[in-house]
């Protein structure tokens, strides 16, 4: 098994996205990509499928809204019924406007704490995690693209040579 891949490292985003689409033409395999910040289209232009992280957002905002109804019907019409501004706690329907604020706040709640833990988890981002990043000049101004070999090199050192690329390494990986 073959475990060597190429560090093509480019300077500038532009270049990095012709040659992205340039890789992809010539059907290479991009394993990943390292950027100092997010490149806009570089998803697309890796063939990435679209997230599914909205789908958990409207999910845990349901669940958000779901427990705050719960919650204000327990509180306020079940367990402990208070005439506030003469408004009576006969039912929930009633006094349904009163709590679209707090309604509202919990969807936001839900949602927002649940998606962190889902991101962290999805990105497999924890505090004792250590850093996979191939090279330091990526945190700063560089643009790495991480490329599979096989068995054409020679080839693939020249290709990426004529793409802009700025240092082209061969790496074999663990």
């Amino acid at each position: 098994m073959n475990n060597k891949v190429i560090y093509a490292i480019y300077n500038d985003d532009d270049v990095l996205m012709d040659a992205v689409k340039q890789t992809r033409a010539a059907h290479h395999h991009i394993e990943e990509i390292f950027t100092p910040f997010p490149v806009h289209g570089l998803d697309k232009a890796m063939g990435l499928a679209p997230t599914r992280l909205a789908i958990c957002a409207f999910i845990y905002g349901c669940i958000g809204l779901a427990v705050a109804t719960i919650m204000m019907n327990y509180i306020m019409i079940t367990d402990w019924p208070q005439d506030i501004g003469g408004k009576p706690s006969f039912s929930y329907i009633q006094n349904m406007p009163a709590f679209v604020p707090v309604m509202f706040e919990m969807t936001v709640f839900f949602s927002a704490h649940l998606m962190v833990i889902t991101f962290y988890m999805r990105s497999k981002l924890w505090p004792w995690k250590v850093a996979e990043n191939p090279d330091v000049r990526t945190t700063d101004d560089h643009f790495l693209m991480e490329v599979s070999i096989n068995n054409n090199e020679e080839e693939l050192v020249s290709f990426f040579q004529n793409t802009g690329a700025v240092e082209v390494k061969v790496i074999e990986k663990h």
